[in-house]
């Protein structure tokens, strides 16, 4: 396996010394000590992957040297645009290294949200025309192709990318920080807000440990699972998705439930949410600054004010939580409200180490929804 501060240290040795992008867990080790031994402001974890392959295109021309941008091989499709109407040679020629975490590699057991992404990455990756290779299972090749894709990338002047499979990077275990005491767990915060809303409301729900957690609390307390749309993939996208439904089935009451990275990476979604003026519309977005379910790295969920945003862009009602007397009362406040309404509510990060995944087939799961909208 390939040790991380080994491999970093080639590169930071290589000329490498700017990194971004946006957490994955295979990724998880290495970005631990990226974060770990890099300075802040050389290490930027970026909304989506079309944005850090902007800021690693205006580091390159700030300082002549290529970046490393990071990412898990379903965020290709945010970075195809900067990649192609920016970075290519036949555009400004922006030399960089991506390093993609391969999710449903061929052969390689994995969720269905991954299998068909990872069945194109290498197509994809063909198709925009970037040269890729896959990074040896073993320290001192790994540095070796790292530096000469760092040789390639200036030569060519276009980006080149490295693809990582399951358990190639060993384990790192970062210095932890003593984060601020929490008194609400994310678990907690949406058992209180499924024990508030009405029980035919139509709940949609951000992909990674939201939907899990979800999925986990309906089997726990013998609920049914008809309610419910798990976003599995499609990160950022789950208040478009609900506002799809709220707008043309006024009759439900939708709830949806956010992450605050996942708000974060489409963050100009809240402006059409709250120009769209549905008044079925409870948006909440469950924020402990964390990519939780990649590996707990920090987002800027804590230092912004979703509630701020959310008036701005047009919602009716914002409020915000910090426990579950406060999250109570917010629901209660809202309840009987015209949205579209956003809460956000802050939550300590982590989760139950047993915490499963769920059973249902996505094609099950949307058959059932569809019948619970149509019902």
């Amino acid at each position: 396996m390939v040790d991380p501060i080994t491999f970093h240290n080639a590169l930071a040795q290589s000329g490498i010394d700017f990194y971004t992008g946006v957490p994955d867990s295979m990724l998880r080790p290495f970005c631990a000590c990226v974060a770990e031994h890099t300075k802040k402001e050389r290490h930027i974890i970026a909304a989506n992957e079309g944005a850090a392959i902007g800021l690693a295109a205006g580091s390159y021309l700030a300082s002549g040297r290529p970046a490393l941008v990071y990412m898990q091989n379903s965020g290709l499709g945010n970075a195809i645009n900067p990649l192609l109407s920016l970075a290519d040679m036949s555009v400004y020629g922006i030399p960089m290294i991506l390093m993609i975490g391969w999710r449903g590699e061929p052969g390689v057991k994995d969720e269905p949200q991954h299998v068909a992404q990872g069945q194109a990455t290498t197509s994809l990756l063909n198709a925009i025309g970037v040269e890729h290779y896959q990074l040896p299972n073993d320290t001192a090749e790994a540095t070796t192709m790292l530096n000469e894709l760092r040789k390639q990338t200036i030569k060519d002047n276009k980006p080149v990318a490295v693809l990582v499979s399951k358990n190639t990077f060993a384990d790192y275990h970062a210095d932890e920080n003593d984060d601020e005491p929490v008194t609400l767990s994310r678990e907690r915060a949406i058992e209180l807000i499924l024990n508030q809303i009405k029980p035919d409301s139509s709940v949609v729900s951000s992909t990674g440990m939201i939907s899990r957690e979800l999925y986990e609390l309906r089997d726990h307390f013998k609920q049914n699972h008809d309610t419910d749309f798990l976003t599995v993939g499609s990160m950022g996208h789950c208040s478009q998705i609900a506002l799809g439904i709220a707008v043309t089935n006024s009759n439900k009451r939708v709830i949806c439930l956010d992450g605050d990275g996942a708000a974060i990476m489409h963050m100009g979604s809240m402006a059409i949410v709250g120009q769209a003026s549905s008044a079925n519309l409870l948006h909440v977005i469950l924020n402990n600054g964390r990519h939780d379910s990649v590996g707990g790295q920090p987002t800027c969920g804590l230092e912004i004010n979703f509630t701020t945003i959310a008036e701005g862009c047009g919602y009716q009602l914002v409020r915000s939580a910090n426990d579950e007397t406060e999250l109570i009362n917010a629901l209660d406040a809202m309840s009987d409200l015209e949205g579209p309404l956003l809460l956000d509510v802050r939550i300590g990060a982590g989760h139950r180490k047993d915490l499963g995944r769920p059973e249902i087939s996505p094609q099950d799961q949307k058959r059932n929804f569809m019948r619970h909208l149509l019902d």
